[in-house]
């Protein structure tokens, strides 16, 4: 019984260190500190926390094509944030044939390397396109940077985890890297990476789902194959999909949900 005790202490103590202030080894020795999280512990109904969050901007981009600012598709309910695409039966003038809800911590927080998780799940539909994933806040470099840390296509029970770069994104060199687990994304899962200076490693509950390791090669750094040096800022949202295939094709009549149950945001200590 007595050894029991101990394993269930050691346990807890191991959680609150993740819920707390720092991440604890399994060795016992600190490794990351919590720098960002976000519960979404606010009232029904109210949006997220402003000192945290922004509601993203529309623009051309597939993804970005029908934001709103309506709080009808971003909103915290029951401890989750909840991103919605609705179709569009309110805004007078606007001629998005759906809204959808997005949020992003540029100008409020960024970070450069560390490590991110993500709780979360999504409806199961055709033309679903909901995602977690990170851009580099502007004025630094204006080299193409982007860290998708979890992205999900259509009606199909799989997660996508792609790195887009200066090379693969503007030059068209090569194509961008993906991984995929398959997993059924209408359940709680927790979507991650590592990121260091020499390579970005995906997690889905914990376990490796692939590695983008930065190149030495002359000819890669040219045409910035590693563009990812600088502070990175998070984004959040619910999107539908453009019609590139079967699945993909949004049902403007429908409502997509996707909910997020927590973010955080963890850096290694600084030694003294």
């Amino acid at each position: 019984m007595k050894k029991k005790l101990n394993y269930l202490c050691v346990i807890v103590f191991g959680w609150l260190m993740v819920s707390g202030e720092w991440l604890v080894r399994e060795d016992g020795s600190e490794e990351y500190v919590l720098v960002f999280h976000d519960e979404f512990s606010g009232r029904n109904g109210s949006q997220p926390d402003s000192t945290k969050w922004r509601r993203s901007q529309r623009n051309p981009s597939a993804w970005a094509r029908w934001i709103s600012n309506s709080p009808d598709v971003v909103r915290v309910k029951n401890g989750k944030l909840i991103c919605r695409a609705i179709p569009n039966r309110t805004e007078v003038g606007d001629t998005a044939q759906m809204l959808t809800g997005a949020i992003e911590s540029t100008g409020k927080f960024s970070f450069q390397y560390g490590k991110v998780e993500v709780r979360m799940r999504t409806n199961l539909k055709q033309g679903n396109f909901p995602a977690a994933w990170m851009k580099p806040e502007q004025g630094r470099d204006n080299r193409y940077g982007e860290i998708d840390i979890v992205e999900m296509f259509g009606n199909v029970n799989k997660s996508h985890h792609t790195i887009h770069t200066h090379q693969t994104y503007t030059l068209k060199k090569k194509k961008p890297t993906n991984f995929e687990r398959t997993l059924k994304v209408n359940r709680w899962h927790v979507y991650g990476i590592v990121w260091t200076p020499d390579y970005i490693e995906w997690t889905v509950d914990g376990q490796s789902v692939g590695v983008y390791r930065r190149s030495s090669a002359e000819s890669d750094v040219s045409e910035g194959q590693w563009t990812f040096d600088r502070p990175f800022y998070l984004r959040l949202n619910q999107s539908v999909g453009n019609g590139v295939a079967k699945h993909f094709i949004a049902q403007t009549s429908e409502v997509y949900e996707t909910e997020f149950d927590w973010v955080r945001v963890y850096q290694k200590k600084v030694k003294k």
